[in-house]
């Protein structure tokens, strides 16, 4: 129960949401001050219903970190930093890009990041900077993790798909371990119901026999790198058996034939023996997908990171293709979104960049072909770095090559809430209100037949001395000029009339002034942004938004509850999503009705990919192994545990176990090797080299060590000079160790060598 204002301020509860994962599930907050002091899910949460884990417990870790900044800072001549003002520091921003760009071009700014977990509509108020200073380059970290992914998806489907597996008699998760990462709604509640029912079957592929491994029917344990020849055998097993949804292929898929011919010469055997899975277990699995009224399925960074990976991403969807496993309950299906994460391309004729020749997927350049462009002599090569909301020095590949690659950029800016590792290497920082102290939202919304969506009000003012990203956009898109008071003052008399007149007047200013239009979410912001609610100001670029699904989908939006036509229907649902702090339906569609939202030109499934179909018999000669004698262990480099979130927390305090981020390695390694619980291992890679606490360990598979992510971040828990907690992974890794087609980075999969230091 929400309390009121006139009971004691400690006692009242504030619905938010959790923002350590993509989960973000509601919660429930009480407050000391600025201070979280207790934490409970939300049980009206239209999504999470209550459900949390252990990691929303320490919020207050991540808000209350001594690491906050509280003032704009400017790099001196001797490596220090001093703070300025704000509006010196959005004059001497301003200056430095618009330099660049005279020099060099305004495409030669390199924009990275737009949003963490819990935090995106700072990315759409960075449309608006980048289209007022021409910055065309752009990266995040969907490009080190789901470009292949997507790449794929734009070719079978030409937009996304996610599985329902809440209702799937078969779950099948593919180097996902769901009851750390979560993905998808009440993650652990679902596992368990998996888990209790002699009905359903749960499938995990994973190396490592992880907690949801543990819970599972069949866990497949796969040799590191070897998840591609599992596949193009459980294919060739569900041909050959005959064990395929012929009526329902021929109906609803185009290139059946090409695709089945790729998978007829796979030497079977031979490729369950290489990826150490018995041929039993894998005809079983066949069986079972083949006979299942609902199959749902979840890859993620496991294989995404890892060897073949985007030939991967496609295989596991022939698997669920063949055995006729979608848009039915249960199943595959695609979604709608309040704002799309990837735009899909049914070609697969990507552009690529000019200085790497990489593909550039969704218009995000691969990660690990940034610090390479920069550090490159080529003439069109990036120059600075404009990074908001990322830490791309601690979480991208060779973290040594991306500090060099920012001390070789003639400017450099970062938008964050701490002194991060990237921001260390920066010529301003500009410290940004944190998650809970503005209006802030997700696009993570995948749910079918039920979409659902979050807009969360501030529960504490910003930190004094910081901004909303909305705000530092805004000022940096007012100081050159392009848009002022004279475009903004009639929109705000617009919203103070209703958001039925601001509509027609919003639209036809966007029409009439095109630099208003190009700049629009800033626009937005200024005007009906001023009318809200005190803190919900950046709510106002969600408007847009709302008008755009319910353009796109209007009968799904009226079938959710909301009422109108045209404009007035996505006003409708633009006030739900301000008024209700549980979340809010934003489309319900009928369980049959997912081929609608197909985009290929047929709304068939297009499941012949050329390219990668001439990969599949490469695998019968190609590698098992990318180990060497000198490097012979697989290091999975950020492994998600319990007390992991990337680098949002700071403070090692926040980690009730594992304080250091051990090294895990199974038992017969560390007899071999004489290490025990506790000991000092040096790991070493082409990459580099570092020190971690060993823990001896029987869920993984000798020759396999894993390390956590969000580790190796200086900290300083008294404010003076900081100390650096466990291992950065990426101190570890290298930018050449990547995909072929995405340039998405191996860190799952780094060779290396261990050699024990003290006992």
């Amino acid at each position: 129960m929400t309390e009121t204002a006139e009971q004691d301020p400690t006692k009242v509860w504030h619905k938010t949401v959790c923002v350590l994962c993509s989960a973000n599930c509601g919660v429930e907050v009480r407050l000391d001050g600025r201070s979280i002091t207790r934490v409970r899910g939300n049980k009206a949460h239209v999504a999470s219903k209550g459900y949390t884990c252990e990691k929303a417990l320490r919020l207050d870790h991540y808000q209350n970190s001594r690491s906050r900044l509280a003032s704009p800072m400017k790099r001196l001549p001797d490596g220090t930093y001093a703070e300025i003002d704000w509006d010196t520091a959005i004059a001497e921003v301003v200056a430095g890009l618009q330099g660049v760009a005279t020099r060099h071009g305004a495409d030669k700014v390199m924009y990275y990041g737009g949003g963490g977990q819990g935090n995106h509509l700072c990315g759409a108020y960075s449309s608006a900077t980048r289209r007022a200073f021409g910055i065309t380059r752009r990266s995040n970290a969907l490009a080190q993790e789901k470009t292949g992914e997507a790449w794929v998806e734009g070719r079978l489907f030409g937009t996304h798909t996610h599985g329902e597996f809440e209702h799937a008699e078969v779950g099948v998760f593919l180097g996902k371990n769901p009851w750390q990462s979560h993905g998808f709604d009440e993650a652990r509640r679902v596992l368990k119901e998996f888990a209790a029912s002699p009905d359903r079957t749960m499938i995990v592929i994973d190396p490592r026999r992880t907690e949801s491994a543990d819970l599972a029917d069949e866990w497949l344990a796969v040799k590191p790198g070897t998840d591609a020849l599992l596949l193009s055998a459980l294919i060739a097993v569900l041909i050959d058996e005959h064990l395929l949804a012929a009526d329902w292929l021929a109906e609803n898929v185009v290139g059946l034939q090409e695709t089945v011919a790729a998978f007829a010469n796979i030497p079977v055997t031979a490729f369950a023996a290489r990826c150490g899975v018995d041929l039993d277990q894998i005809r079983s699995v066949a069986n079972r997908l083949a006979t299942a009224e609902s199959v749902s399925v979840y890859e993620d960074l496991g294989t995404q990171m890892s060897p073949h990976s985007t030939l991967v991403s496609y295989l596991q969807r022939i698997v669920w293709v063949l055995v006729g496993q979608f848009g039915k309950p249960g199943s595959m299906n695609a979604h709608t979104s309040m704002a799309p994460l990837f735009s899909y391309s049914a070609s697969g004729a990507e552009p690529r960049d000019p200085v790497t020749g990489g593909q550039i997927i969704s218009g995000l350049i691969a990660c690990n072909e940034i610090a390479e462009g920069m550090l490159s002599d080529h003439p069109d090569r990036s120059r600075a770095l404009f990074i908001e909301s990322a830490n791309p020095v601690h979480s991208l590949a060779d973290s040594e090559k991306f500090r060099q690659a920012m001390r070789e950029a003639e400017f450099s800016v970062v938008i964050d809430i701490a002194m991060t590792e990237t921001a260390l290497e920066a010529d301003y920082v500009l410290p940004a209100a944190s998650q809970y102290e503005k209006a802030e939202a997700t696009f993570f919304t995948l749910g079918f037949p039920e979409n659902r969506f979050t807009l969360r009000a501030p529960i504490l003012d910003p930190l004094e001395g910081t901004l909303p990203e909305a705000e530092i956009h805004s000022r940096l898109v007012q100081a050159l000029g392009i848009v002022g008071e004279a475009e903004f003052a009639p929109l705000r008399e617009a919203a103070a009339e209703g958001l039925d007149a601001f509509a027609e007047a919003f639209m036809n200013a966007a029409m009439t002034h095109p630099e208003l239009a190009g700049v629009g979410s800033v626009a937005l912001y200024e005007t009906l942004g001023r009318s809200l609610p005190a803190g919900m100001e950046g709510a106002a670029v969600l408007w847009f938004s709302a008008q755009q699904v319910a353009m796109k989908f209007a009968d799904a939006v009226r079938a959710a509850g909301h009422e109108g036509e045209g404009p007035a229907l996505g006003n409708a649902l633009f006030e739900a999503m301000l008024r209700e702090r549980d979340g809010v339906v934003f489309t319900r569609h009928e369980v049959d009705r997912s081929w609608d939202l197909l985009k290929t030109p047929d709304q068939k499934i297009h499941l012949a990919i050329p390219e990668l179909l001439a990969e599949v018999p490469k695998l019968v000669d190609g590698p098992d192994a990318r180990t060497t004698e000198e490097f012979p262990f697989v290091l999975s480099a950020g492994e998600r545990r319990s007390f992991t979130a990337n680098t949002i927390i700071r403070d090692p305090a926040w980690r009730k176990r594992d304080p250091e981020g051990a090294l895990r390695l199974s038992p017969a390694d560390a007899g071999e090797l004489g290490v025990t619980d506790g000991a000092r291992v040096r790991i070493t890679t082409p990459g580099g080299t570092s020190v971690a606490v060993a823990e001896v360990n029987d869920t993984m598979m000798a020759g396999h060590i894993s390390l956590p992510n969000g580790h190796g971040l200086g900290y300083s828990p008294a404010g003076g000079e900081a100390e650096v907690y466990g291992v950065a992974p990426n101190e570890l890794t290298t930018l050449d160790w990547r995909d072929p087609i995405a340039g998405t980075p191996w860190h799952k999969h780094v060779p290396a060598r261990l050699e024990l230091v003290s006992p």
